[in-house]
Formats: structure tokens, C-alpha cells, sequence
């Protein structure tokens, strides 16, 4: 009996580049990164020569111009003489404000409805759902001009403003408030403030690794308290109450005086507030009721009542579910701030639209816009992460 020991071809070497898993996929992204390239240097070529043909300087000295026009909020200091780059730099805080004093808001007012949908109380539930069901079936623009034209235009004039505590008045002008005018001493007591919410921050860690070490945790509110509100009063006195108290006054004509909050502004913020509070709530709830009942009825069984046991049983746990889609309604909420522009509110988008219709440089306003929309979101994406990161479930 013979054996055959002649061998085969060996294809393994000649086929090894396409059936190899790893080698496979390596080629296809590399050859999607060149297309990717190749493709971004075509748009450039194109874009560069389009420019050329119409006489368009590219690249961003522009920002350097005179700008020439007034902006109507100007959160910082800013002149018609200011450059183009100033006056972008006003709509972005402009933008930074509306967003951040709306996310504040949106997410109380979320919290306090998504839990109100959960109530035993028929009226408050009712409520409620009246309010979610609302202001999440209507677009933000028209929430927006609701406020704008149908609330604040209809208000009084500046004459016969409505007056509210504390020296306050509303009218078709906007809020205006009281407003506090620093002195050149009045930076210490910032410090002071700065000081003692990071030592109560120390402090809070350094009792709660007294409690890991001997369960027991002694109470954090008096010195916190101490701290946070004594420490700054103490410093403001001793350096002799540097700061003065203007008063809005009522005129002929207008009210004089004080802090004005513009209807553009009030307009946009409560807008956004409202409406993605409405979503928020919605997110909370169904937070709330992925949460095992066997949680709510083992913190009833321990004695704690309902909104005890919301605090420190039911909600912590929520957050798992919460905070993710949270994000995205923090990252709706900047985006639909530049809806501002339909009622003249001089955030990013609006001033940029002055600006590019000034300067014709439209390529490089609109890469602004996108590069700082991009910035902003990211950072609250990573934030929002590092929160989840802290608050999620540790699986034994």
C-alpha cells in the first residue's frame, strides 16, 4: 500500500489578505480614510476656485475689522468700533447665557413635573400631563413667538409696569431689577465665597470617609452654612460693604435705573425652558418607573416617607436611565437657542448673520458656527458622561 505524499498547493499565503478578519478590516478603513481625504480636498479646491471666481477673499482677518453696528444685549463690553471678532464673541455669550440659565430651569422644572406625573393627587397629576402633553406636541419657534407676541408684547408700557417685590417692575420692556454695583474691594469676598465651597467640598469627603470608617457621619449643614454664607458676609464687612444698591425708578417715559432683562430675552428663555422641560419630564418619569418596586416597598418598610424615599431610594437609581437621554435634551436645548433670531435676540446665529452679510465671508461664519456649536456640544457630552460615570450602578 503506497502513500500518496505529494502536497497540495498551499493557498493559505495567497488568500490570507482577504479572509484574514483583522487585515480585512484594517484595508477597508484605510481606504475609507483616503476616500474620506480625498473628498475633503476636493470640496477645498472647489470652494477655493469658486471664491477666486468671485472675487471673495478667504481666511478669517476679517475678525479684525471695524464692525460698524450696534448690538442691542451686550453682556460685555462692546462699541459699534469693535471688531468683527468682538461682536462674535457678544453672540456667543449671548448664546452661553440663554443656554446655561435655560438648562438650570428646564431641569427643575422637569424634576418637579415628571415626579408631579407620578402624584397621587389626581389634580396635580392631571396638571401634569395637561402641561407634557402640551408644549411637546407644539415646534420651539412657535413657543417661542407665543412668548414673545402673545405674553411680553402684551404686557404694559414702562409707565404703568407691573411691580413686583423688591423693587421690581415688568413691562413690554422687560425686567427690570435692582441692580448691585460693586465696588474695587468687593473681589475678596468672591474669594471668600470660592473658598468656602471648596473647603465644604473637603470637608464633605473627609466625613464621608469618617462614615465608611466608623458609620458615623456627623451633619455637614451648619459648617457647610458657616462656610459658603458666613465666610463672604464676615470678609464683605470687614472690608467695609463695598458694593451700593441702584434702584429702578419709574420716569415719564421709561423706567430708569437698575438691571434690564430684555422681552427678546425673557422670550427665548422661558421658551426653551418650558418646552424641553416638557421632555425632561417625560425622561424623568419613566426614570422614575424603571426603578423596581421592590425598592419603593422596601423604603416604605424601612419607615421612610414618599418623598424621602424618592430622595434617597428611588431617584439615585433613576439616574441611570436619566442621565443619558438628559444629555441629548441639554444639547437640543443650545441648538434651538439660535431660533433667537426669529425674535431679534442677538445670540451666535444672529450676530453672525450681521456679520456675514457685512463682510460676504459666509464659508468662514458658518465654519464659526459650526466649530463652536461642536465645542459646546462635546463639552456637555463629556460632562454629562463623567456625571453618568460617577452616578451609575457598581455590580458586585
Amino acid at each position: 500500500m503506497t502513500t500518496d505524499t505529494g502536497t497540495m498547493p498551499d493557498d493559505r499565503g495567497r488568500d490570507s489578505i482577504f479572509t484574514n478578519p483583522l487585515v480585512r478590516s484594517i484595508v477597508i478603513q484605510v481606504v475609507l480614510v483616503v476616500g474620506l481625504a480625498a473628498f475633503g480636498w476636493w470640496v477645498y479646491q472647489n470652494t477655493a476656485e469658486n471664491l477666486r471666481n468671485a472675487n471673495i477673499a478667504s481666511g478669517f482677518g476679517f475678525l479684525g475689522t471695524r464692525s460698524g453696528f450696534d448690538i442691542a444685549q451686550v453682556p460685555i463690553a462692546y462699541t459699534n468700533n469693535a471688531t468683527y471678532g468682538r461682536a462674535i464673541l457678544v453672540g456667543l455669550t449671548n448664546t452661553l447665557i440663554v443656554a446655561g440659565t435655560g438648562i438650570v430651569f428646564a431641569t427643575i422644572l422637569g424634576f418637579v413635573v415628571g415626579i408631579g406625573r407620578l402624584s397621587h393627587n389626581a389634580l396635580v397629576r392631571g396638571i401634569a400631563t395637561v402641561y407634557v402633553e402640551t408644549f411637546r406636541n407644539i415646534p420651539p419657534l412657535l413657543v417661542i413667538l407665543f412668548w414673545y407676541f402673545g405674553v411680553l408684547a402684551l404686557l404694559p408700557q414702562p409707565r404703568q409696569a407691573l411691580e413686583f417685590p423688591f423693587d421690581s417692575f415688568l413691562s413690554n420692556r422687560g425686567l427690570q431689577t435692582p441692580r448691585v454695583l460693586f465696588g474695587a474691594e468687593a473681589w475678596t469676598t468672591g474669594v471668600a465665597l470660592l473658598v468656602g465651597i471648596v473647603a465644604t467640598i473637603i470637608l464633605s469627603r473627609v466625613f464621608s470617609a469618617r462614615q465608611r470608617a466608623t458609620g458615623q457621619r456627623p451633619s455637614l449643614l451648619w459648617p457647610a452654612l458657616g462656610l459658603i454664607i458666613g465666610l463672604p458676609i464676615v470678609v464683605f464687612a470687614l472690608t467695609g460693604f463695598p458694593a451700593t444698591l441702584e434702584i429702578p425708578q419709574r420716569g415719564t417715559f421709561n423706567l430708569t435705573g437698575g438691571f434690564q432683562i430684555k422681552p427678546e430675552f425673557l422670550a427665548i428663555f422661558l421658551a426653551l425652558s418650558v418646552y424641553t422641560g416638557a421632555f425632561i419630564a417625560e425622561i424623568v418619569r419613566a426614570g422614575i418607573l424603571s426603578v423596581s418596586k421592590g425598592q419603593t416597598e422596601a423604603a416604605s418598610a424601612l419607615g421612610l416617607r414618599r418623598n424621602h424615599a424618592l430622595r434617597l431610594v428611588i431617584v439615585p437609581q433613576a439616574f441611570r436611565v436619566i442621565i443619558p437621554p438628559l444629555t441629548s435634551q441639554y444639547l437640543n436645548l443650545i441648538k434651538n437657542s439660535s431660533l433667537g433670531l426669529a425674535i431679534g435676540y442677538p445670540d451666535l446665529v444672529a450676530v453672525g448673520s450681521t456679520v456675514l452679510n457685512q463682510s460676504g465671508q459666509s464659508i468662514e461664519v458658518v465654519v464659526i458656527w459650526m466649530t463652536v456649536y461642536l465645542g459646546i456640544s462635546i463639552t456637555i457630552s463629556i460632562l454629562m458622561n463623567l456625571f453618568n460615570r460617577r452616578m451609575k450602578l457598581v455590580e458586585r
